[in-house]
């Protein structure tokens, strides 16, 4: 296996401008299937996906499909229903507050994220890295939140919630693949990536059967731009658990914070919108929080 004490960096960049591409591919398909049902479509299309990279992981590496303990499965089940009940929760404060707004509490989870760690796995959070993730989150705080914003306690509770229910999401199926104790950390983190993305296929279908049936055929009828965003979707998610397996949370999390610059730079060089002064500030602090993470490392 290589080296895998940087290798984290490289996941969690791969990750981050995968998800970028799968968030603007996934917002084209609000518009016809809702926000459940393109929702829905990370889950249902990106299972396949996912469940190719398994097989192609398991081809290369002659290694047999692991046979998970008991206690492998609640920490599934908690990541996989964790980041279902997140995503509720995110829609919810979206309702009441704009995208940007809700977007910029959610980007919290990393202060959530070092809190769980710390408490179920381990992890270590040295005083370096605890001032990096405060100066990169208050770094996107300041980008999303404009001044003269109305404060809504409802909005912001659920905002911050969703990011907390990411968090543990996170943490949850980084705790599932560390249970699985395999030699080869890419078997585990695929293995755990298809399983879950089976289980909330799996969920939300029969959720959608049963609240409203209308939204499966309409993401039927939808299956090429909906496979697209699977697959962009399944091919982050790979890279994240990839992350997850070698390296911290709390660190991939925040390092993650990149994908507010990388969303950033699609807004000012494809859509020619300007960066106002309060803007640069917050990417300048998210850059300096990464940075510092990275040289803790």
């Amino acid at each position: 296996m290589l080296d895998s004490s940087w290798l984290w960096i490289v996941f969690t960049l791969i990750a981050a401008a995968a998800q970028t591409a799968r968030n603007a591919t996934q917002r084209e398909l609000t518009a016809t299937l809702g926000t459940v049902g393109a929702t829905h479509v990370r889950f249902l299309f990106g299972f396949p996906f996912s469940a190719i990279f398994l097989l192609i992981v398991m081809l290369a590496t002659g290694a047999a499909l692991p046979v998970p303990t008991l206690s492998y499965w609640p920490w599934l089940a908690l990541g996989a229903f964790g980041q279902i009940a997140a995503t509720a929760l995110m829609l919810a404060a979206m309702n009441d507050r704009s995208f940007v707004v809700i977007y910029a509490y959610i980007k919290t989870e990393p202060v959530p994220v070092a809190l769980f760690g710390l408490v179920f796995l381990g992890d270590k959070l040295t005083p370096a890295m605890a001032v990096a993730i405060a100066v990169a989150t208050v770094g996107v705080v300041l980008m999303g939140l404009k001044p003269g914003t109305k404060t809504d306690v409802r909005a912001t509770l659920l905002g911050i919630a969703a990011g907390a229910m990411f968090g543990l999401s996170a943490v949850s199926y980084r705790g599932a693949i560390l249970n699985l104790e395999l030699p080869n950390y890419v078997v585990a983190a695929t293995f755990t990536l298809a399983v879950g993305l089976a289980v909330q296929a799996g969920a939300l279908t029969i959720y959608l059967w049963l609240r409203d049936p209308g939204v499966l055929g309409a993401i039927v009828r939808a299956w090429r731009p909906s496979l697209f965003a699977g697959f962009l979707g399944a091919l982050a998610s790979q890279f994240w658990f990839l992350a997850f397996a070698v390296a911290a949370v709390a660190s991939v999390r925040t390092l993650a914070l990149v994908e507010v610059l990388f969303a950033q730079g699609v807004s000012r060089f494809v859509f020619k919108q300007a960066t106002t002064p309060r803007e640069l500030l917050g990417i300048v602090l998210i850059v300096i929080g990464v940075v510092l993470l990275i040289w803790t490392q």
